[in-house]
């Protein structure tokens, strides 16, 4: 018999029949993957596991610590959600709503008043499912069929998706007699989708807490944040208002020329909160330094100086500071950290508390610069000191950690979170997830201002995801306030730009999966032109 060589991840090799099929591999090779293998990558492309193997190569398992498998076992844990639910409540219907630090807000839609009790059947339910390893079957049918699935459902939205992708042939997943479709892979069965946790916030609403991405895996406890959740909320039911709940009446708008109008209006509207923010300040007269914080591409830099404008109407004289000018040089930072400017270490955090000090004490000060592509910072030749209304506006990754600013008083600080939360739904079951926002902003603007290939954006942004999940995240409940920087319409403009980097990205990188991932993501985002957006949007911090 023909045989074939694998060579598994940690070098070995092993010899199988020939169209012996990646899950019969995989089952040979699971005892070297405590956390369960959800799903292999074969010359950097993520294969289903009944692909038949013809030739030698290398395969490289996928778990919960790879960021595809990390998707892939969020997929699947809400695929098992959904279908745990409705078989105890068959007359509802089951919307994802938005994510949440570490896990997943669903909810319970029909005409049933869901309980705590009721929670704790969904989620032994949900064992079961798991405990029995159910299959979960892919399959292709014609886009006609899929358009006709949905529309005996009801679900319009889906419709209009599925009509919006230049395809014949539409990938449906089935678990039990549920049938579904996502934006990624799934797991071929449930065995492994195991660690999980539900947490019961009223109102039939239900976070699905998943587990970090770690070795451990482990589930974290659920922290709540209302100050997050209040700012989904808030949006989504602007979007409501304005008649926009689903991608799909985005979409709409831009077919019938009237995107124009929601994007101003959307502008407005985000320009209201700041003033509402600023007003905020004004009442408060102890307030000396505003710390502006938020992930990578949240639109600090743009946000500030929104904030900025706003008090200069209130009659402050502000003081912009970001911390980004205060990174060490390259030649007093360490080798690890060179790649890595989330870190707090990467600051000079001894140049920087001199300089605040200096300035609260109504000292001249000359702030510096810092170029990333010299990658060292210079003093201004022009120097700056604060009056009677003046006031420090601190933007940064860290400003919510006190660690920064130590020597200032807490009564002295309001603390700004911004994050861009979009609030609108894909369709019921899918969301634009804000991680994968901030990427593709990320890599439209550092290829336009940093210099950097794509292939280096995709490279580090695990290790900037790293950096938020210790650096930012753990401070959120510090701040005062949460700015949602994110708009509904976005992502059709950074499609524009975004497309052609990821096109860009060729078959044989590590990080073509994860491009060709992403350009999947937006297949059903109209484009949009950068015509509409205002000189002064925070997308201008990204597109230019």
């Amino acid at each position: 018999m023909q045989e074939i060589k694998i060579t598994f991840p940690n070098k070995k090799t092993q010899n199988f029949p020939i169209n012996t099929t990646v899950y019969e591999i995989a089952e040979f090779y699971q005892k070297e993957s405590p956390n369960g293998i959800l799903g292999a990558r074969i010359n950097n492309a993520i294969v289903t596991m009944n692909t038949k193997i013809k030739q030698n190569c290398e395969i490289d398992f996928v778990d919960i610590s790879d960021p595809y498998g990390y998707r892939m076992y969020q997929a699947g844990l809400k695929f098992i959600f959904g279908v745990a639910a409705r078989e105890l409540f068959p007359d509802t219907e089951i919307h994802f709503l938005h994510s949440v630090p570490k896990g997943i807000m669903a909810e319970v839609k029909g005409k049933v008043n869901i309980i705590k009790d009721d929670v704790s059947k969904i989620k032994e339910k949900m064992f079961k499912i798991i405990k029995d390893n159910e299959p979960i079957q892919k399959f292709n049918i014609l886009k006609k069929e899929a358009l006709n699935y949905f529309e005996k459902n009801n679900q319009f939205e889906k419709v209009k998706n599925i009509n919006s992708v230049n395809k014949e042939i539409i990938t449906f997943y089935k678990l039990k007699d549920k049938y579904n479709y996502f934006y990624t892979e799934l797991p071929c069965e449930t065995k492994n989708i195991n660690k999980f946790d539900l947490i019961y916030l009223g109102k039939n609403k239900i976070v699905i807490v998943y587990p970090g991405s770690g070795a451990d895996a482990l589930v974290p406890e659920y922290v709540h944040y209302d100050i997050i959740i209040n700012s989904f909320i808030e949006r989504h039911e602007w979007l409501k208002t304005m008649k926009v709940p689903y991608l799909a009446d985005i979409n709409d708008l831009v077919s019938d020329g009237k995107i124009d109008n929601f994007i101003k209006a959307s502008e407005l509207t985000f320009n209201d909160h700041i003033s509402e923010v600023a007003k905020t300040i004004k009442n408060n007269a102890d307030l000396k330094a505003i710390l502006i914080s938020g992930p990578s591409s949240s639109g600090k830099t743009t946000t500030t100086r929104r904030l900025s404008s706003y008090l200069e109407t209130l009659g402050y004289t502000p003081i912009p500071i970001s911390t980004d000018d205060y990174y060490k040089d390259e030649k007093d930072i360490k080798r690890d950290q060179i790649e890595n400017y989330e870190v707090l270490e990467a600051i000079d955090l001894k140049m920087l508390n001199e300089d605040i000090n200096k300035l609260m004490n109504g000292e001249e000060v000359y702030l510096p610069t810092y170029s990333f592509i010299t990658k060292k910072k210079t003093r201004s030749n022009k120097s700056i000191k604060m009056k009677e209304k003046s006031i420090l506006l601190i933007e940064g990754l860290h400003c919510l950690n006190d660690e920064l600013t130590i020597d200032i008083e807490k009564k002295y600080k309001y603390k700004i979170y911004l994050s861009p939360f979009i609030s609108l739904g894909i369709d019921r079951h899918n969301y634009v997830s804000t991680v994968d926002l901030r990427l593709l902003r990320r890599i439209v603007r550092d290829n336009r201002t940093r210099d950097t290939k794509i292939s280096s954006t995709l490279k580090t942004w695990q290790t900037v995801r790293d950096g938020e999940e210790k650096y930012i995240f753990p401070f959120i409940h510090q701040a005062d306030i949460v700015i949602n920087t994110a708009y509904a319409f976005e992502v059709g403009v950074l499609k524009v730009f975004a497309e052609p980097l990821l096109y860009s990205v060729g078959f044989d990188s590590p990080f073509y999966e994860e491009a060709r991932r992403l350009i999947n993501s937006m297949q059903v985002f109209y484009p949009i032109s950068s015509e509409y957006i205002g000189r002064d949007s925070i997308l201008r911090e990204f597109i230019g």
